[in-house]
Formats: C-alpha cells, sequence, structure tokens
C-alpha cells in the first residue's frame, strides 16, 4: 500500500471518531461520504459494508468507559438492540438490492432530514431513574420495540451504526438524560454496526484493511473528542448545531453528486 492510500483511510477515521467523541454519535452518518469522496471507494456497497465494521468496533471501544461511569441503561439497551438487530437484518438486505447511485441519493436525503432533526430543542424533561422492569415494561416496551425496529432498518439500509437517531430514539421512549442515552446507544450501535457489517462481509463487500485504517483515525478522533467535549461540556447544544449544520452540508452535496 502506498503512502496515500494509508494516510487517506487514516485521516478519514477521525472527524468519524470526534463526532462519536464529542457527542455520541453521528460518526457512522460521515462514514460513507468520506470512503466515497475522499478515500475514493469505488462501490457505494463496499463503502456502506467497510464503514460499518469500524463503526461497530469504534463503538465497542468507547462503551466500556461509558460503563465504568454507570451511563449504560442496560435492560433498555438490550431490548432496543434485539428489536434494532431485527430490523437491521432487513435493512441491509434491502439496502443491498438497490444500486450505489440511487443508494447514496437516499443516504444524503437522510443526512439532511436528520440534520434537520438535530436542530429541534427536545422538550421533554429528563428521569435519571428511568428503568426497564415488571412495574414499567407496559408502558417502555410498546415504545422500545417499535422505535428499535425502525431505527435498525435504517440503519441496516444504509450502513450506519445509527447512533444520532438511536439517542433521540431512546430519549423519546424513555425521557432518559442526554448522558445515559448516548452511553446506552452505543451498545446498540455496536449490536447493529456488526449485525450490518455481517450481512456485507458475508457478501464479500468489505474492504478489510481500509476497515483497519478507519478503526485506527477513529481511535485517535475520538480520544481529542472526548478531551474537547469535557472542556465544552456547557455547550453541548452548540456542538449539535455545529455538526447538525455540518451533516446537512454533506447530505446536500451528497444528493448533488449522487444524481
Amino acid at each position: 500500500m502506498s503512502a496515500t492510500t494509508i494516510l487517506l483511510p487514516l485521516l478519514a477515521g477521525v472527524p468519524i471518531g470526534l463526532a462519536i467523541g464529542l457527542i455520541g454519535g453521528g460518526g457512522s452518518i460521515l462514514a460513507v461520504p468520506l470512503l466515497v469522496y475522499v478515500v475514493g471507494v469505488s462501490s457505494p456497497h463496499a463503502a456502506i459494508g467497510t464503514a460499518a465494521i469500524a463503526v461497530a468496533l469504534n463503538s465497542a471501544a468507547g462503551l466500556a468507559a461509558h460503563a465504568r461511569a454507570g451511563n449504560i441503561k442496560w435492560p433498555c439497551a438490550i431490548v432496543f438492540a434485539v428489536a434494532g438487530v431485527t430490523g437491521a437484518t432487513l435493512g441491509a438486505e434491502a439496502g443491498k438490492m438497490l444500486d450505489g447511485v440511487h443508494l447514496l441519493a437516499a443516504f444524503g436525503i437522510l443526512m439532511i432530514v436528520v440534520g434537520a432533526a438535530l436542530l429541534r430543542r427536545r422538550r421533554t424533561p429528563p428521569q435519571p431513574d428511568v428503568r426497564l422492569s415488571r412495574d414499567t415494561a407496559a408502558q417502555l416496551l410498546p415504545r422500545l420495540i417499535p422505535i428499535g425496529l425502525g431505527v435498525g432498518l435504517l440503519a441496516g439500509f444504509f450502513g450506519i451504526g445509527g447512533g444520532f437517531l438511536i439517542v433521540p430514539g431512546l430519549m423519546l421512549a424513555t425521557a432518559m438524560p442526554l448522558s445515559t442515552a448516548i452511553g446506552t446507544s452505543l451498545v446498540i450501535v455496536t449490536a447493529l454496526g456488526a449485525t450490518t457489517a455481517a450481512s456485507y462481509a458475508w457478501s464479500g463487500l468489505v474492504d478489510w484493511p481500509l476497515s483497519a485504517l478507519l478503526v485506527a483515525g477513529g481511535a485517535i478522533g475520538s480520544t481529542i473528542g472526548m478531551r474537547i467535549g469535557r472542556r465544552l461540556a456547557e455547550r453541548k447544544r452548540t456542538l449539535e448545531i455545529g455538526f447538525a449544520c455540518v451533516v446537512m452540508a454533506v447530505g446536500a452535496f451528497v444528493v448533488v453528486n449522487a444524481l
């Protein structure tokens, strides 16, 4: 491999990890455009499969720190993940049947919609003590399961970890605080990313050396992002707005180029 083919994937991995470190998600939605337009992966399907591997591994790496900090609601995470994996399995198969140009165009449209959704303020008051138990199952399961299934379908179809969808989805279903939703989402992102990656790997649509370089770059970006995030903890909303604008801009670029 030449220096350029090593350096570009490493650099592409940095913003993916940076987004995860800063706001707990969103790195995966940048991965596919970076692989296609920066790294030069010719097949959108191969870009999706390769990105899914990197997203799953980067999320798994960040999971341990959140577990130690007690930021994971495990029963909620497991129910959401099981529903999500079911959806991701179906979504991945559907995504592979769509031609690359239309898949990229749809991906760009999703980026614009997600960016716009991130600009909206969350109005539900947080409930730090929420938990899934026998007493709360009748209230929480009808929310967790369909939202998890829907997020999984999108994650599998577009080859994304879905953290930017999972975090608001968890908050909508359970009203858990943002910090807890971020930690809990990493369990689900890891499961969904692994499901999508396995589906694409089975079809021979994963570039393993490229994934390894993305993971290495993502580790660097995640470390930087978490340090910046701690310093800017009081400006979380500003970070979310900035990220939303970047996502919408990249989405518009992807749509224009795909069409």
